[in-house]
């Protein structure tokens, strides 16, 4: 199975985009036209280290500043208006999703965090 099965899984789960990426910040595979620059992908996984830093900033994922709802050693979470993401790390990645306004939070968080789960259990 490829990468871009996972981030398709996001998709169908009904993420608008979704991005797989190595604790190193390399990305694993991505949605197609969904660009994170260097520091914004340092920052967010920076935030599973640091989460006071992204609770008090938010977060800047693909040009969009978001307000950061939870953020813990795990997953952060952020929202811009009606859109948001759900971040979640595992061994070795970060399972990315974005989300509009046709998907809940609630919603959303469960799918990363299954997708995340389900890396883990595969010991990424």
């Amino acid at each position: 199975m490829s990468w871009q099965t996972y981030v398709d899984n996001l998709v169908g789960h009904g993420f608008a985009k979704g991005v797989l990426l190595g604790h190193n910040g390399a990305v694993w595979a991505a949605s197609a036209g969904l660009t994170l620059s260097g520091p914004e992908v340092a920052a967010l996984t920076g935030g599973f280290n640091s989460p006071n830093s992204v609770l008090q900033s938010g977060v800047t994922l693909a040009g969009t500043k978001y307000f950061t709802l939870k953020a813990d050693n795990r997953s952060i979470y952020g929202k811009h208006g009606n859109t948001g993401f759900c971040a979640v790390k595992t061994g070795q990645a970060v399972v990315l999703g974005f989300y509009s306004e046709t998907l809940t939070p609630g919603n959303a968080s469960k799918a990363a965090e299954g997708v995340a789960d389900y890396l883990i259990n595969l010991s990424y």
